[in-house]
């Protein structure tokens, strides 16, 4: 004997509950290190935090408003790339700008950079070099309006963006690991502003060889241009070795 199937209960449709605001609460959690790095970051690299300053954790989480442990993993990031030092049973400290890691630092970037200046030369697309063509404006007209910032972000863009032209995975994967470790240094040695011009003649003349197409002219343009910025750190850093905060 077969039963028959007793009919389905009709009613309201059952509602799904709402995404939450405890759901977008944690996603903003989940952040809070990236975004505790990404400001702890710009800070050093920009001078506001000095070479050698001892960081202490409750003047940072009041600072940047998260609790300790996003700090933290925010402080460990900021160490892989060089800027901080984790110290056991003492405070983290802002990296000092030693010499000869800096000295080491820029021979190998000099010799990145070299390596993709030349294959940028060879393979840029025309829409890349309207692109620098365009950052080089940029930084020309920053330059003349004494606006380190907006100089210095179009500075960086520009040796990204040729690193990028290179169409090289493995040679890309090394700028990125190398280059935040040489952002603080170069910024440093903007506090000269003849290197401000210096430079913008220096990537003027590396964007027209890559725009002729000359690879050899343009890997040595760039690994001079690198190489005169670690040497611009170091005369700075000789004639004030205090502004270093390797004794700090």
């Amino acid at each position: 004997m077969t039963g028959k199937t007793p009919p389905r209960k009709r009613g309201r449709p059952r509602k799904q509950k709402p995404l939450t605001s405890t759901s977008q609460f944690r996603l903003i959690r989940a952040n809070l290190h990236e975004r505790a790095f990404e400001r702890l970051r710009a800070m050093i690299v920009r001078g506001k935090l000095q070479p050698g300053a001892q960081l202490i954790e409750t003047e940072l989480c009041d600072l940047l408003q998260v609790s300790r442990t996003p700090l933290r993993e925010a402080l460990k990031l900021l160490a892989a790339q060089g800027l901080v030092e984790l110290r056991q049973n003492r405070s983290a400290r802002i990296a000092p700008l030693r010499i000869e890691a800096i000295r080491d630092l820029f021979e190998t970037m000099s010799n990145v950079e070299r390596l993709a200046a030349e294959s940028a030369a060879v393979r840029i697309t025309d829409a890349g070099l309207r692109e620098l063509r365009r950052l080089q404006d940029e930084i020309q007209r920053f330059g003349q309006a004494g606006d380190l910032d907006g100089y210095f972000a179009a500075n960086q863009k520009i040796h990204s963006a040729i690193a990028a032209a290179a169409a090289n995975t493995v040679l890309l994967e090394i700028h990125e690991l190398l280059f935040p470790r040489a952002e603080r240094a170069r910024f440093f040695a903007l506090s000269s502003r003849r290197r401000w011009q210096e430079s913008i003649e220096e990537h003027l003349a590396i964007l027209e060889a890559l725009e002729a197409r000359q690879a050899d002219t343009a890997g040595r343009l760039m690994a001079d241009h690198v190489y005169h910025t670690g040497q611009e750190v170091l005369q700075i850093l000789a004639a004030d070795p205090a502004l270093s905060g390797v004794a700090a």
